[in-house]
């Protein structure tokens, strides 16, 4: 079986278990205190021009949601984001569970935008009873989405103006930033990045590392006592240096674009396939995650060689799923399986 479901499924870029297995005896300062860490801080401040920056490493990605939400949110605030935001819908009620609540916002492509929070925004404080409501306490936001699909550099602008507005700190979830990075069409750069949100982080479960996330805080005011957060939610890793080989490695000389780039190369290859046989995508992504609309016939063919995601029913008689490229997606299987799409009666 090949395998499209996701793009976590193999385990390390060979540069990063070569650099683990190098340092694998020697005795470091504990809980991120290393020099690996540190030389990974400064690797990814310089790559996001922001020097000013604090940088801390957490094992996964819901863990570094709902540790940065909490960190920010005050007991009778909650969370703005998409109807379609990782947060609102395969947490599993994370956020939920620190007492805060998603505010979720309407989106078919997977995006929020800057007129919806100002509406949601107003909508709350214009309410005579707002006393009695969850207070929106931040902005939420994916790049790519969970659909694939990335904001322009004009989008995110005008969210960081709406946010500033309302005074509400603005949070791009960045697992699969990589892939938007490098993505057809993205006008939007680390540095871009850096300076419109007040925190993200990078993603490197997704995309080369065994795992890892990077958080960036750009907000002096979100700074203070984050490693408390880190600890109180059981993210404190003692083996800290075991995320700092591994972003030191991925940023000390454009890895991790460089394999950003050949899973975005492979997807593209998948969707033109998809196109030229005559399906339609759901959404329009140009990052490697791809969702055609295919007869449900048809799913049964690919799936007796190929493994990829339903996801969502779109009539009686034909599904979306997902097909998934990844950091280490060998050539070979994307091309044997355009061939076969083109071969589909």
């Amino acid at each position: 079986m090949i395998r499209f479901e996701n793009d976590y499924a193999e385990g390390a870029h060979p540069r990063i278990l070569k650099r683990m297995m190098e340092t694998n005896e020697e005795q470091t300062p504990g809980y991120g205190m290393d020099e690996y860490c540190e030389r990974a801080r400064i690797h990814i401040k310089k790559a996001c021009h922001a020097e000013h920056a604090d940088v801390h490493f957490l094992v996964g990605g819901t863990q570094t949601n709902t540790t940065i939400i909490a960190s920010i949110l005050r007991p009778h605030q909650g969370a703005v984001s998409a109807t379609t935001g990782h947060i609102a819908v395969h947490e599993t009620g994370a956020i939920e569970a620190t007492g805060h609540k998603v505010l979720t916002l309407p989106s078919d492509d997977g995006k929020i935008y800057a007129e919806q929070v100002k509406e949601l925004f107003d909508a709350h404080w214009n309410d005579v009873t707002h006393e009695h409501m969850v207070q929106p306490g931040l902005v939420y936001i994916s790049h790519p989405t969970e659909n694939g699909t990335t904001y322009t550099k004009s989008e995110l602008e005008a969210l960081r103006k709406v946010c500033r507005e309302c005074g509400l700190p603005l949070v791009m979830d960045g697992a699969r930033l990589g892939y938007g990075l490098v993505g057809k069409e993205n006008d939007l750069s680390l540095a871009d990045i850096a300076k419109l949100c007040d925190v993200f982080y990078i993603g490197g479960t997704k995309i080369g590392a065994l795992f890892g996330e990077a958080v960036v805080i750009i907000n002096d005011g979100l700074k203070k006592d984050f490693r408390y957060f880190i600890k109180q939610r059981g993210g404190l890793l003692a083996k800290g240096r075991l995320l700092g080989i591994q972003f030191e490695t991925l940023f000390e000389d454009g890895l991790y674009e460089e394999i950003s780039s050949h899973a975005v190369e492979m997807a593209m290859s998948i969707r033109e396939a998809f196109l030229e046989k005559g399906f339609s995508l759901r959404y329009d992504s140009k990052t490697n995650q791809q969702f055609p609309i295919l007869p449900n016939d048809v799913l049964g063919k690919l799936g007796e060689k190929y493994s990829f995601s339903f996801w969502e029913k779109f009539d009686d008689s034909h599904s979306v799923v997902r097909f998934c490229t990844s950091w280490a997606t060998k050539k070979e299987n994307v091309e044997m399986l355009v061939a076969d799409i083109r071969d589909l009666a």
